[in-house]
Protein backbone atom coordinates (compact mmCIF):
# COMPACT_ATOMS: atom_id res chain seq x y z
CA UNK A 1 0.00 0.00 0.00
CA UNK A 2 1.43 3.52 -0.75
CA UNK A 3 2.05 6.03 1.85
CA UNK A 4 3.46 8.84 0.47
CA UNK A 5 3.93 12.12 2.47
CA UNK A 6 5.77 15.41 0.17
CA UNK A 7 7.24 17.89 2.43
CA UNK A 8 7.30 21.45 -0.07
CA UNK A 9 5.02 23.47 -2.59
CA UNK A 10 2.21 21.51 -3.18
CA UNK A 11 2.38 22.87 -7.00
CA UNK A 12 6.06 21.62 -7.52
CA UNK A 13 5.01 18.32 -6.28
CA UNK A 14 2.47 17.75 -8.20
CA UNK A 15 4.07 19.13 -11.45
CA UNK A 16 7.48 16.83 -11.11
CA UNK A 17 6.20 14.01 -8.34
CA UNK A 18 2.86 12.49 -9.53
CA UNK A 19 2.46 11.20 -12.50
CA UNK A 20 -0.88 11.68 -14.86
CA UNK A 21 -3.99 9.62 -13.97
CA UNK A 22 -2.92 7.70 -10.85
CA UNK A 23 -5.12 9.29 -8.08
CA UNK A 24 -8.43 7.79 -7.64
CA UNK A 25 -9.71 10.36 -5.37
CA UNK A 26 -8.79 13.99 -4.34
CA UNK A 27 -9.99 16.30 -1.45
CA UNK A 28 -8.42 19.26 -0.80
CA UNK A 29 -8.79 21.93 2.55
CA UNK A 30 -6.93 25.14 0.91
CA UNK A 31 -6.47 27.82 3.23
CA UNK A 32 -9.46 30.45 2.72
CA UNK A 33 -10.23 33.66 5.05
CA UNK A 34 -13.65 32.39 6.27
CA UNK A 35 -13.28 36.00 8.69
CA UNK A 36 -13.08 37.98 5.50
CA UNK A 37 -15.99 40.07 5.14
CA UNK A 38 -17.67 40.28 1.30
CA UNK A 39 -16.44 43.96 1.17
CA UNK A 40 -12.95 43.51 1.42
CA UNK A 41 -12.94 41.33 -1.56
CA UNK A 42 -12.77 44.80 -2.96
CA UNK A 43 -9.95 46.25 -0.83
CA UNK A 44 -12.72 48.26 1.70
CA UNK A 45 -11.50 47.31 4.91
CA UNK A 46 -13.72 48.23 8.00
CA UNK A 47 -11.46 49.39 10.92
CA UNK A 48 -12.61 46.52 12.87
CA UNK A 49 -11.14 43.91 10.33
CA UNK A 50 -8.27 45.59 9.55
CA UNK A 51 -6.16 42.82 11.44
CA UNK A 52 -7.71 39.75 9.64
CA UNK A 53 -7.72 41.01 5.98
CA UNK A 54 -3.69 42.00 7.06
CA UNK A 55 -3.47 38.22 7.49
CA UNK A 56 -5.05 37.36 4.50
CA UNK A 57 -2.96 40.15 2.48
CA UNK A 58 0.26 37.83 3.78
CA UNK A 59 -1.05 35.19 2.64
CA UNK A 60 -1.87 35.99 -0.49
CA UNK A 61 -0.47 39.11 -2.04
CA UNK A 62 0.12 40.45 -5.69
CA UNK A 63 3.30 39.62 -5.80
CA UNK A 64 6.09 37.89 -8.25
CA UNK A 65 4.65 34.58 -7.74
CA UNK A 66 1.73 35.57 -8.46
CA UNK A 67 2.79 37.66 -11.76
CA UNK A 68 4.59 34.16 -12.69
CA UNK A 69 1.31 32.09 -11.99
CA UNK A 70 -0.97 34.40 -14.13
CA UNK A 71 1.42 34.35 -16.89
CA UNK A 72 1.87 30.72 -16.82
CA UNK A 73 -1.73 30.43 -17.04
CA UNK A 74 -1.87 33.02 -19.79
CA UNK A 75 0.62 31.24 -21.71
CA UNK A 76 0.03 27.42 -20.74
CA UNK A 77 2.90 26.04 -22.29
CA UNK A 78 2.39 22.69 -21.13
CA UNK A 79 -1.32 22.62 -22.38
CA UNK A 80 -3.37 22.14 -19.03
CA UNK A 81 -5.31 25.16 -18.78
CA UNK A 82 -8.53 24.91 -20.68
CA UNK A 83 -9.03 28.17 -22.81
CA UNK A 84 -12.42 29.01 -20.21
CA UNK A 85 -10.00 28.72 -16.97
CA UNK A 86 -7.63 31.56 -19.35
CA UNK A 87 -10.47 33.83 -20.20
CA UNK A 88 -12.03 33.27 -16.76
CA UNK A 89 -8.27 34.56 -15.24
CA UNK A 90 -8.25 37.82 -17.82
CA UNK A 91 -11.92 38.29 -16.91
CA UNK A 92 -11.45 38.64 -13.52
CA UNK A 93 -8.41 40.25 -13.20
CA UNK A 94 -10.47 43.65 -14.81
CA UNK A 95 -13.07 42.77 -11.98
CA UNK A 96 -10.84 42.29 -8.84
CA UNK A 97 -7.66 44.06 -10.29
CA UNK A 98 -4.57 43.03 -8.93
CA UNK A 99 -5.58 42.00 -5.96
CA UNK A 100 -4.90 39.61 -3.06
CA UNK A 101 -8.27 38.14 -4.33
CA UNK A 102 -7.06 37.68 -7.63
CA UNK A 103 -3.37 36.00 -6.38
CA UNK A 104 -5.67 33.53 -4.61
CA UNK A 105 -7.80 32.51 -7.63
CA UNK A 106 -4.36 32.17 -9.42
CA UNK A 107 -2.47 30.02 -7.21
CA UNK A 108 -5.87 28.23 -6.75
CA UNK A 109 -6.14 27.34 -10.73
CA UNK A 110 -2.61 26.34 -11.25
CA UNK A 111 -3.15 23.80 -8.70
CA UNK A 112 -6.49 22.89 -9.33
CA UNK A 113 -5.43 22.29 -13.34
CA UNK A 114 -2.37 19.79 -11.79
CA UNK A 115 -5.24 18.10 -9.60
CA UNK A 116 -7.46 16.98 -12.82
CA UNK A 117 -4.26 15.83 -14.32
CA UNK A 118 -3.52 13.60 -11.94
CA UNK A 119 -6.84 12.25 -11.33
CA UNK A 120 -7.91 8.74 -12.98
CA UNK A 121 -10.79 9.28 -15.62
CA UNK A 122 -12.51 7.73 -12.97
CA UNK A 123 -11.44 9.79 -10.36
CA UNK A 124 -13.70 11.84 -7.93
CA UNK A 125 -12.72 15.39 -6.58
CA UNK A 126 -13.78 17.71 -3.17
CA UNK A 127 -12.59 20.83 -2.61
CA UNK A 128 -13.69 22.65 0.96
CA UNK A 129 -14.10 26.32 1.08
CA UNK A 130 -15.84 28.92 2.81
CA UNK A 131 -19.31 31.06 1.63
CA UNK A 132 -16.99 33.89 0.88
CA UNK A 133 -14.74 32.80 -1.80
CA UNK A 134 -16.44 29.66 -2.93
CA UNK A 135 -18.64 31.33 -5.91
CA UNK A 136 -15.19 32.58 -7.42
CA UNK A 137 -13.95 28.71 -7.27
CA UNK A 138 -16.70 27.33 -8.49
CA UNK A 139 -16.26 29.38 -11.95
CA UNK A 140 -13.06 27.85 -11.60
CA UNK A 141 -13.57 23.91 -11.21
CA UNK A 142 -16.23 24.30 -13.54
CA UNK A 143 -13.63 26.34 -16.71
CA UNK A 144 -11.27 23.29 -15.82
CA UNK A 145 -13.12 19.96 -15.02
CA UNK A 146 -15.33 21.17 -18.02
CA UNK A 147 -14.23 23.51 -20.27
CA UNK A 148 -12.89 23.08 -23.88
CA UNK A 149 -14.56 19.21 -24.69
CA UNK A 150 -13.77 18.10 -21.23
CA UNK A 151 -15.70 15.00 -19.67
CA UNK A 152 -15.22 16.36 -16.29
CA UNK A 153 -19.40 16.98 -13.99
CA UNK A 154 -19.98 19.41 -11.87
CA UNK A 155 -22.35 16.98 -9.15
CA UNK A 156 -23.14 18.54 -5.95
CA UNK A 157 -22.53 21.86 -3.40
CA UNK A 158 -22.25 20.03 -0.41
CA UNK A 159 -23.16 21.77 2.97
CA UNK A 160 -21.09 20.91 5.90
CA UNK A 161 -23.71 22.48 8.76
CA UNK A 162 -22.27 22.39 12.53
CA UNK A 163 -22.35 24.05 15.22
CA UNK A 164 -20.72 27.00 16.49
CA UNK A 165 -21.89 30.05 18.31
CA UNK A 166 -20.09 33.53 16.43
CA UNK A 167 -22.48 35.73 16.28
CA UNK A 168 -22.00 39.01 14.58
CA UNK A 169 -24.96 41.91 14.77
CA UNK A 170 -27.16 42.63 12.71
CA UNK A 171 -26.46 38.91 10.57
CA UNK A 172 -27.06 35.25 10.48
CA UNK A 173 -24.79 33.04 12.70
CA UNK A 174 -22.18 31.35 10.37
CA UNK A 175 -22.52 27.61 10.62
CA UNK A 176 -21.47 25.89 7.24
CA UNK A 177 -18.78 25.25 5.29
CA UNK A 178 -19.23 24.54 1.18
CA UNK A 179 -17.35 21.24 -0.11
CA UNK A 180 -17.79 21.59 -3.99
CA UNK A 181 -18.00 17.45 -5.63
CA UNK A 182 -16.96 16.71 -9.05
CA UNK A 183 -15.88 14.13 -11.16
CA UNK A 184 -13.45 13.87 -14.07
CA UNK A 185 -15.73 11.55 -16.34
CA UNK A 186 -19.41 10.13 -16.35
CA UNK A 187 -17.91 6.67 -14.97
CA UNK A 188 -16.35 7.20 -11.25
CA UNK A 189 -16.81 5.31 -7.90
CA UNK A 190 -20.09 5.99 -6.08
CA UNK A 191 -21.07 4.45 -2.91
CA UNK A 192 -24.56 5.40 -1.45
CA UNK A 193 -24.61 5.99 2.28
CA UNK A 194 -27.81 6.23 4.34
CA UNK A 195 -28.63 8.13 7.08
CA UNK A 196 -28.52 6.30 10.47
CA UNK A 197 -32.05 5.52 11.88
CA UNK A 198 -32.94 5.41 15.28
CA UNK A 199 -32.06 2.10 17.09
CA UNK A 200 -34.84 0.05 17.81
CA UNK A 201 -37.14 0.19 20.65
CA UNK A 202 -37.07 -4.01 20.99
CA UNK A 203 -32.76 -3.62 21.04
CA UNK A 204 -33.10 -6.22 18.70
CA UNK A 205 -30.62 -6.27 15.18
CA UNK A 206 -27.00 -6.88 15.33
CA UNK A 207 -24.87 -3.56 16.55
CA UNK A 208 -22.04 -2.92 14.54
CA UNK A 209 -20.98 0.64 15.90
CA UNK A 210 -21.58 3.53 17.48
CA UNK A 211 -21.65 6.74 16.09
CA UNK A 212 -22.63 10.91 17.01
CA UNK A 213 -25.23 12.33 15.61
CA UNK A 214 -26.14 15.70 14.38
CA UNK A 215 -27.29 16.91 17.92
CA UNK A 216 -23.41 15.21 19.48
CA UNK A 217 -25.28 12.96 21.31
CA UNK A 218 -23.80 9.16 20.50
CA UNK A 219 -26.27 6.70 18.97
CA UNK A 220 -25.85 2.99 17.92
CA UNK A 221 -26.20 2.08 14.44
CA UNK A 222 -28.11 -1.81 13.50
CA UNK A 223 -27.23 -3.77 10.90
CA UNK A 224 -30.46 -4.38 9.83
CA UNK A 225 -31.22 -0.67 9.70
CA UNK A 226 -27.81 0.47 7.86
CA UNK A 227 -28.85 -1.25 4.49
CA UNK A 228 -31.92 0.57 3.68
CA UNK A 229 -33.63 4.33 4.67
CA UNK A 230 -32.96 7.62 3.28
CA UNK A 231 -29.94 8.17 1.25
CA UNK A 232 -27.72 10.95 2.94
CA UNK A 233 -28.68 14.27 1.27
CA UNK A 234 -26.43 17.10 0.35
CA UNK A 235 -26.38 18.78 3.28
CA UNK A 236 -24.72 17.28 6.37
CA UNK A 237 -24.74 17.64 9.61
CA UNK A 238 -21.35 16.58 11.60
CA UNK A 239 -20.17 18.59 14.63
CA UNK A 240 -17.21 20.40 14.59
CA UNK A 241 -14.70 18.23 16.47
CA UNK A 242 -14.98 19.19 20.46
CA UNK A 243 -12.52 20.73 22.46
CA UNK A 244 -12.22 17.96 24.88
CA UNK A 245 -12.35 15.30 22.07
CA UNK A 246 -9.34 12.77 21.72
CA UNK A 247 -9.21 13.29 18.44
CA UNK A 248 -8.43 17.30 18.64
CA UNK A 249 -4.54 18.27 18.01
CA UNK A 250 -4.89 22.01 18.68
CA UNK A 251 -4.49 22.41 14.72
CA UNK A 252 -6.45 25.53 13.98
CA UNK A 253 -8.69 24.13 11.02
CA UNK A 254 -8.83 20.70 11.82
CA UNK A 255 -11.62 18.74 9.97
CA UNK A 256 -13.40 16.01 11.90
CA UNK A 257 -12.93 12.60 10.89
CA UNK A 258 -16.29 11.59 10.33
CA UNK A 259 -16.25 14.19 7.79
CA UNK A 260 -13.54 12.78 5.64
CA UNK A 261 -14.27 9.03 6.20
CA UNK A 262 -17.83 9.86 4.74
CA UNK A 263 -16.16 11.61 1.40
CA UNK A 264 -13.82 8.30 1.36
CA UNK A 265 -16.25 5.68 1.56
CA UNK A 266 -18.36 7.26 -0.90
CA UNK A 267 -15.92 7.90 -3.35
CA UNK A 268 -13.15 5.57 -3.14
CA UNK A 269 -12.84 1.67 -2.59
CA UNK A 270 -10.35 -0.57 -0.53
CA UNK A 271 -6.90 -0.13 -2.28
CA UNK A 272 -7.64 3.26 -3.91
CA UNK A 273 -5.38 6.08 -3.86
CA UNK A 274 -6.36 9.29 -2.10
CA UNK A 275 -4.92 12.53 -1.91
CA UNK A 276 -4.85 15.39 -0.20
CA UNK A 277 -2.41 17.93 -1.65
CA UNK A 278 -3.21 20.31 1.51
CA UNK A 279 -2.90 18.03 4.12
CA UNK A 280 -2.30 20.32 7.50
CA UNK A 281 -2.87 17.87 10.61
CA UNK A 282 -3.19 14.60 8.35
CA UNK A 283 -7.00 13.76 8.78
CA UNK A 284 -7.33 12.67 5.24
CA UNK A 285 -4.70 10.46 5.54
CA UNK A 286 -5.43 9.05 9.07
CA UNK A 287 -8.82 8.11 7.92
CA UNK A 288 -7.14 6.74 4.20
CA UNK A 289 -4.83 4.56 6.14
CA UNK A 290 -7.54 3.53 8.40
CA UNK A 291 -9.85 2.58 5.84
CA UNK A 292 -6.74 0.96 4.05
CA UNK A 293 -6.33 3.42 1.26
CA UNK A 294 -3.00 4.05 -0.62
CA UNK A 295 -2.44 7.59 0.25
CA UNK A 296 -0.29 10.83 -0.67
CA UNK A 297 -0.33 14.03 1.44
CA UNK A 298 1.65 17.26 1.05
CA UNK A 299 2.16 20.45 2.95
CA UNK A 300 4.55 23.48 2.71
CA UNK A 301 5.26 23.30 6.41
CA UNK A 302 7.19 20.83 8.29
CA UNK A 303 5.33 21.65 11.33
CA UNK A 304 2.06 19.68 9.37
CA UNK A 305 4.39 16.89 8.26
CA UNK A 306 5.62 16.51 11.85
CA UNK A 307 2.02 16.70 13.60
CA UNK A 308 1.22 13.99 11.14
CA UNK A 309 3.46 11.61 11.45
CA UNK A 310 2.86 11.92 15.28
CA UNK A 311 -0.59 11.47 14.47
CA UNK A 312 -0.03 8.11 12.40
CA UNK A 313 2.11 6.85 15.33
CA UNK A 314 -0.26 7.35 18.37
CA UNK A 315 -3.19 6.04 16.09
CA UNK A 316 -1.28 2.94 14.38
CA UNK A 317 1.64 2.41 16.29
CA UNK A 318 5.54 3.25 15.80
CA UNK A 319 6.26 0.75 12.91
CA UNK A 320 3.62 2.92 10.48
CA UNK A 321 6.53 5.16 10.67
CA UNK A 322 8.79 2.93 8.72
CA UNK A 323 6.08 2.54 6.06
CA UNK A 324 5.79 5.85 5.09
CA UNK A 325 7.86 7.53 2.29
CA UNK A 326 9.11 10.81 3.11
CA UNK A 327 10.35 13.32 0.14
CA UNK A 328 11.77 16.90 0.42
CA UNK A 329 12.81 16.40 4.13
CA UNK A 330 16.25 17.22 4.78
CA UNK A 331 18.38 13.86 4.44
CA UNK A 332 22.07 15.40 4.34
CA UNK A 333 23.67 18.98 4.49
CA UNK A 334 23.34 19.67 1.32
CA UNK A 335 19.77 19.40 1.44
CA UNK A 336 19.92 21.29 4.49
CA UNK A 337 21.74 24.24 4.10
CA UNK A 338 19.32 24.77 0.96
CA UNK A 339 15.93 24.99 3.63
CA UNK A 340 18.29 27.46 5.47
CA UNK A 341 18.63 29.72 2.58
CA UNK A 342 15.48 29.72 1.43
CA UNK A 343 13.88 32.95 0.40
CA UNK A 344 9.98 31.94 0.15
CA UNK A 345 8.11 33.79 2.24
CA UNK A 346 5.89 31.02 3.46
CA UNK A 347 8.42 28.76 4.43
CA UNK A 348 9.65 31.53 7.14
CA UNK A 349 11.27 29.48 10.17
CA UNK A 350 11.28 25.99 8.16
CA UNK A 351 14.51 25.15 9.14
CA UNK A 352 14.07 26.29 12.85
CA UNK A 353 10.80 24.08 12.63
CA UNK A 354 12.94 20.93 10.81
CA UNK A 355 15.89 20.58 13.13
CA UNK A 356 13.68 21.32 16.32
CA UNK A 357 11.03 18.84 15.43
CA UNK A 358 13.23 16.33 14.03
CA UNK A 359 15.65 16.86 16.68
CA UNK A 360 12.80 15.85 19.61
CA UNK A 361 11.42 13.31 17.66
CA UNK A 362 8.01 15.61 17.00
CA UNK A 363 8.11 16.58 20.34
CA UNK A 364 8.79 20.03 20.47
CA UNK A 365 6.77 22.97 20.12
CA UNK A 366 7.44 25.76 17.94
CA UNK A 367 7.60 29.39 18.99
CA UNK A 368 5.30 30.83 16.09
CA UNK A 369 5.47 34.74 17.04
CA UNK A 370 7.28 37.14 13.93
CA UNK A 371 10.38 39.06 15.25
CA UNK A 372 10.72 39.21 18.62
CA UNK A 373 10.74 36.21 19.96
CA UNK A 374 13.53 36.72 22.56
CA UNK A 375 15.98 34.30 20.75
CA UNK A 376 13.63 31.53 22.26
CA UNK A 377 12.79 29.08 18.70
CA UNK A 378 11.23 26.15 20.35
CA UNK A 379 10.37 24.52 23.69
CA UNK A 380 9.70 20.65 25.15
CA UNK A 381 8.26 19.91 28.44
CA UNK A 382 10.11 17.42 30.38
CA UNK A 383 9.16 16.09 33.86
CA UNK A 384 10.88 17.48 36.50
CA UNK A 385 9.90 15.51 39.34
CA UNK A 386 6.11 13.62 40.34
CA UNK A 387 4.39 16.94 40.26
CA UNK A 388 5.88 19.36 38.23
CA UNK A 389 6.73 19.87 34.53
CA UNK A 390 9.55 22.20 33.39
CA UNK A 391 10.73 24.09 29.96
CA UNK A 392 14.19 22.73 28.04
CA UNK A 393 14.16 26.24 25.47
CA UNK A 394 15.99 25.48 21.43
CA UNK A 395 17.85 28.23 19.80
CA UNK A 396 18.60 27.58 16.18
CA UNK A 397 21.44 28.74 14.47
CA UNK A 398 21.27 28.69 10.31
CA UNK A 399 23.92 31.64 9.68
CA UNK A 400 27.40 32.01 9.74
CA UNK A 401 29.37 33.35 12.00
CA UNK A 402 27.99 31.57 15.14
CA UNK A 403 30.11 32.77 18.11
CA UNK A 404 30.12 32.46 21.79
CA UNK A 405 27.72 35.27 22.34
CA UNK A 406 25.26 33.12 20.96
CA UNK A 407 25.87 30.63 23.75
CA UNK A 408 25.75 33.54 26.38
CA UNK A 409 22.91 34.38 24.90
CA UNK A 410 21.13 31.02 25.81
CA UNK A 411 22.22 30.51 29.02
CA UNK A 412 20.77 33.88 30.23
CA UNK A 413 17.50 32.98 28.93
CA UNK A 414 17.72 29.53 30.78
CA UNK A 415 18.66 31.31 33.60
CA UNK A 416 15.46 33.98 33.17
CA UNK A 417 12.74 31.52 32.91
CA UNK A 418 13.72 29.26 34.94
CA UNK A 419 14.32 26.56 32.22
CA UNK A 420 15.81 23.28 33.01
CA UNK A 421 18.40 23.37 30.26
CA UNK A 422 19.13 24.97 26.87
CA UNK A 423 20.20 23.30 23.50
CA UNK A 424 21.75 25.19 20.59
CA UNK A 425 20.82 23.71 17.42
CA UNK A 426 23.59 24.73 14.77
CA UNK A 427 24.36 24.33 11.12
CA UNK A 428 28.20 25.24 11.73
CA UNK A 429 30.15 23.06 14.00
CA UNK A 430 30.92 25.34 17.34
CA UNK A 431 33.98 27.25 17.87
CA UNK A 432 36.09 25.86 20.79
CA UNK A 433 35.35 29.32 22.81
CA UNK A 434 31.74 28.31 22.40
CA UNK A 435 32.39 24.68 23.58
CA UNK A 436 33.95 25.49 26.90
CA UNK A 437 31.21 28.31 27.29
CA UNK A 438 28.80 25.89 27.21
CA UNK A 439 30.18 23.73 29.86
CA UNK A 440 30.44 26.52 31.92
CA UNK A 441 27.00 26.40 32.72
CA UNK A 442 27.17 22.76 34.80
CA UNK A 443 24.69 20.50 34.55
CA UNK A 444 21.11 19.17 35.10
CA UNK A 445 19.70 16.22 36.86
CA UNK A 446 16.70 15.00 36.62
CA UNK A 447 14.99 12.45 38.72
CA UNK A 448 14.15 10.09 35.89
CA UNK A 449 17.43 9.95 34.68
CA UNK A 450 21.00 7.91 36.08
CA UNK A 451 23.34 10.53 34.86
CA UNK A 452 23.36 14.43 34.86
CA UNK A 453 23.63 16.40 31.36
CA UNK A 454 24.57 19.35 30.21
CA UNK A 455 23.01 22.71 31.14
CA UNK A 456 24.04 23.90 27.95
CA UNK A 457 24.35 21.74 24.76
CA UNK A 458 25.49 22.53 21.73
CA UNK A 459 24.09 20.23 18.69
CA UNK A 460 24.87 20.45 15.05
CA UNK A 461 22.99 19.59 12.07
CA UNK A 462 25.38 17.20 11.08
CA UNK A 463 24.97 14.74 14.22
CA UNK A 464 20.85 15.29 13.74
CA UNK A 465 21.42 14.11 10.59
CA UNK A 466 23.27 11.11 11.65
CA UNK A 467 20.51 10.35 14.24
CA UNK A 468 21.70 12.10 17.61
CA UNK A 469 17.92 12.81 19.59
CA UNK A 470 16.46 14.79 22.22
CA UNK A 471 17.25 12.04 25.36
CA UNK A 472 15.17 13.74 28.37
CA UNK A 473 12.28 12.81 30.12
CA UNK A 474 9.49 14.31 27.88
CA UNK A 475 5.94 14.71 30.10
CA UNK A 476 3.95 12.62 27.62
CA UNK A 477 6.01 9.81 27.93
CA UNK A 478 7.19 9.61 31.00
CA UNK A 479 2.87 9.23 32.10
CA UNK A 480 2.42 7.45 29.07
CA UNK A 481 4.95 4.83 30.50
CA UNK A 482 4.02 5.31 34.53
CA UNK A 483 0.26 4.16 32.81
CA UNK A 484 -2.19 4.83 35.66
CA UNK A 485 0.17 4.91 38.74
CA UNK A 486 0.49 7.42 40.20
CA UNK A 487 4.10 8.55 39.23
CA UNK A 488 6.53 8.35 42.42
CA UNK A 489 10.17 10.02 42.82
CA UNK A 490 11.87 6.43 42.90
CA UNK A 491 10.69 6.07 39.33
CA UNK A 492 13.58 5.57 37.11
CA UNK A 493 13.42 5.81 33.34
CA UNK A 494 16.42 5.03 30.74
CA UNK A 495 14.99 7.84 27.74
Amino acid sequence: MLRKLYYGDNLEVLQKQIRDETVDLCYIDPPFNSKRSYNQIYSNFGKEDVAQAQAFIDTWTWDKRAIEGFEAITRNARGIFPKQSIDLLLGLAKVLGKSSLLAYLVSMTQRIAEIHRVLKPTGSFYLHCDPTASHYLKLVLDAIFSGQGRKGAFRNELIWCYRKWNVKQAQFPSNHDVIFFYTKSDQYVFHTTYLPKSPKSSGKGKKIQSVLGADGRRKSIYLDEQSEGTPTPDWWEIPIINPMAKERLGYPTQKPEALLERILKTSSNVGDCVLDAFCGCGTTVAVAERLERSWIGIDITFQSISLIMKRLEDAFGKEILTKIALDGVPKDLESANALARKEDDRTRKEFEKWAILTYTENRGIINEKKGADGGIDGVAFIQEDAENQREVLFSVKSGRGISVKDVRELGYLVEREKAATGILLTLESPTKPMVQEAKKAGFYQNVFMRQPVAKLRIVTVAEILQGERFNLPLTLEVLKRAGPQKITDNLSLDI
